[in-house]
């Protein structure tokens, strides 16, 4: 919509503003505005203001474009009521009462099912029987060893029994000669062995380079009878450590 007052020309958007709408109003020129109480001044920014009125009739608004002074440029401002409104408000409603909530009665009932069922649990173990659970013996290193052995030659079709041969011994060795430790290589290992009075040392040699094999090579340990370098690892067992064990 453009208006005219004498040499000032404006246009303003929207074309039918509402109380409460925000008018746009774009002048020629730079223009400011005059305060008003009609209307409530926006923004003003180089030939642009915005305003807004809360009043039902048109405004009236004058300031300076440039060196024109302007006076009653009339914006129409339209009512936001039907016609012939009685201006009566709406009859109230009473708040409508929300929706019993079954959040407390489920919590009730699933703390009832718990105690009820915490109850029961604590009745069956009162009335089992007490048992009493009975250490495991401690066996020796050589005990242990020669069980492993043992254990090994008991299971032909086990997959990595050399490799779990070479760990027992190792373990073994590593208890009665604690400078053999297990963080030495196997040619540390052996290095050290020779340097001891431990018999068998051909047999733990041959042990742990077959254990090697199985650990490390694609082709797996070489072929040996198990069962029969299994019973000579036995010779790494003093001979008093193993009367004692039988």
């Amino acid at each position: 919509m453009i208006v005219f007052l004498l040499l000032v020309t404006a246009v303003f958007r929207p074309s039918a503003p509402a109380v409460g709408d925000l008018i746009t109003v774009e002048f020629e020129q730079a223009v400011v505005l005059d305060p008003s109480d009609a209307y409530e001044l926006v923004s003003q920014d180089g030939r642009t203001v915005v305003v807004r009125t809360f009043r039902p009739e048109p405004i009236e608004i004058s300031g300076r474009m440039g060196n024109i002074v302007f006076r009653k440029l009339v914006l129409p401002v339209r009512s936001v009521l039907a016609p012939d409104d009685e201006m009566k408000p709406a009859p109230l409603k009473p708040p409508a009462e929300p929706a019993a909530s079954r959040v407390p009665w489920i919590a009730l009932g699933t703390a009832g099912a718990v105690a009820a069922l915490a109850w029961v649990a604590v009745m069956l173990l009162a009335r089992r029987k007490t048992t009493v659970a009975m250490p495991a013996p401690i066996l020796s290193p050589a005990e242990q060893f020669r069980s492993t052995v043992h254990r090994l030659r008991r299971s032909p079709g086990q997959a990595g029994r050399w490799a779990a041969l070479a760990d027992a011994t190792r373990v073994y060795v590593a208890a009665v000669e604690p400078p053999l430790g297990l963080e030495l290589t196997t040619a540390e290992f052996l290095r050290a062995l020779r340097a001891t009075n431990i018999s068998g040392q051909n047999v733990a040699a041959a042990i742990l380079r077959q254990g090697d094999l199985e650990k490390f090579s694609p082709w797996g340990a070489a072929a040996a009878d198990f069962d029969r370098v299994a019973q000579g690892a036995l010779d790494l067992i003093p001979q008093p450590a193993m009367e004692e064990a039988a």
